[in-house]
């Protein structure tokens, strides 16, 4: 498939290419096996000599096809998909971190991702240090030590919409000769490419918009190939895995060296892997991403307008407004658009948030984000519930705050049920 295709052409077309007589659409293999016709073959294999499938817990054709179509709208040398986005933001970070090592994290991350910090990898003795979300290049150096080994931020913040600037968390990652890994689950591809801007790997909970649906968990890890592996601060993938009789990553797979560690050493170790039916669904929301997030960006746009000039609302937070304080920075790195995701309070604190959530119609109260249905959640009290106070408010998220997940219904009829629920809180 030719890369330079543009992206909308890339959802529909990268990864699977049928031959004369196969099957249109990609077929789910739904196998954990694959026969071959002789020992030296299947040796070879094991021996990751050549190319090809014998387990599904490290790679499926249908699997397969789905990580070159998510490699290829990022530009990326290669893409292990997972089961979920927590996994794929686990096995990106171990795979190059053990104990003892350091890792920067902004604080504006998902709930998930920053209890999976804070507290599983802390328990395998992997340290972090979180920054502000408006952190200062002063205060990143600050925060790096000489056992600092990745920087971790997301492209626009779960859920508090901070826009991180990439390029220069990049510069200082790299001044330090560590990777920055960016998660771009919410703009997704279509309305950000982390790569361009600097960053090494980047992690995806397909989950969201890639899938669109609310039908699978998954996750993906995607490798640019930029990074020079070979500094001396990454032994695991520059000395000998006698895993596979002594094999080096970076001399046998050169700029894939990251990307083929996470497959054949951590997903064959962890088994993270997803499902050939998952990856189909997966597949058919890739398909038609492009569309859907133009019509979640310019209605999340119209919606925020609406809350802005509403004297029942106290705030809002979308990058699109003018008001907003990442307005500048949306610009730069989402041009075209951030995400359908809005935040804002509405006037009367937590109990008014109860409210209003409870006298939508339209939308739904769900433990979810990113499909086509509108949704709302609040987050002090669901996904972020672990953290405590301080670390709510170092993550930009008050006790008022209202996730709302603008879906891609008509904007009319969005708008009216938002309309009704704030008549009830007023009533």
């Amino acid at each position: 498939m030719d890369h330079s295709y543009r992206p909308d052409t890339l959802c529909i077309h990268a990864g699977y290419s049928p031959k004369s007589g196969e099957p249109r659409v990609l077929p789910i293999v739904q196998s954990t096996t694959f026969r071959y016709n002789s020992a030296e073959e299947m040796g070879r294999l094991f021996n990751l000599e050549d190319d090809g499938y014998f387990y599904s817990r490290i790679a499926n054709p249908t699997v397969d096809a789905v990580e070159k179509k998510i490699a290829a709208l990022e530009g990326g040398v290669g893409c292990v998909a997972t089961s979920s986005g927590m996994a794929a933001i686990f096995l990106a970070v171990l795979n190059i971190c053990k104990a003892g090592d350091h890792v920067v994290s902004c604080s504006a991350i998902y709930g998930g991702a920053f209890n999976l910090f804070n507290k599983t990898m802390r328990d395998m003795g992997i340290d972090f240090t979180f920054v502000p979300p408006d952190v200062t290049e002063e205060q990143l150096e600050a925060a790096m030590k000489p056992n600092t080994r990745v920087v971790y931020c997301e492209t626009l913040a779960n859920p508090a919409l901070v826009v991180t600037d990439i390029e220069l968390y990049a510069k200082v990652a790299h001044a330090h000769g560590v990777p920055l890994i960016v998660d771009n689950t919410f703009p997704t591809p279509i309305n950000c490419k982390p790569f361009q801007f600097g960053a090494d790997v980047v992690v995806h909970s397909t989950t969201k918009y890639m899938d669109g649906h609310a039908v699978q968990i998954g996750g993906a890890i995607v490798d640019s190939g930029n990074f020079n592996w070979t500094n001396g601060k990454f032994p695991m993938l520059t000395e000998p895995d006698e895993s596979y009789h002594g094999m080096v990553y970076t001399e046998r797979f050169g700029k894939a060296a990251y990307i083929t560690k996470a497959r054949v050493h951590l997903l064959r170790d962890i088994g993270c892997q997803p499902a050939p039916e998952n990856a189909f669904l997966l597949n058919l929301g890739l398909e038609t991403l492009a569309l859907r997030m133009e019509r979640h960006c310019s209605n999340a746009q119209k919606v925020a307008e609406f809350l802005e000039q509403d004297a029942r609302v106290s705030w809002v937070n979308y990058p699109g407004l003018k008001s907003s304080p990442y307005y500048k920075l949306a610009q730069k790195y989402l041009p075209h658009g951030s995400c359908g995701v809005i935040s804002f309070g509405v006037k009367g604190g937590r109990a008014a948030a109860a409210k209003f959530m409870e006298s939508l119609q339209l939308a739904s109260m769900v433990i979810h984000v990113a499909d086509l249905r509108t949704s709302v959640l609040h987050p002090a009290s669901t996904t972020h519930r672990q953290l405590t106070d301080e670390q709510l408010a170092e993550a930009g998220i008050g006790a008022d705050m209202i996730r709302m997940s603008v879906g891609i219904e008509n904007p009319d009829d969005i708008l009216a049920d938002i309309n009704q629920a704030l008549d009830k809180v007023n009533a």
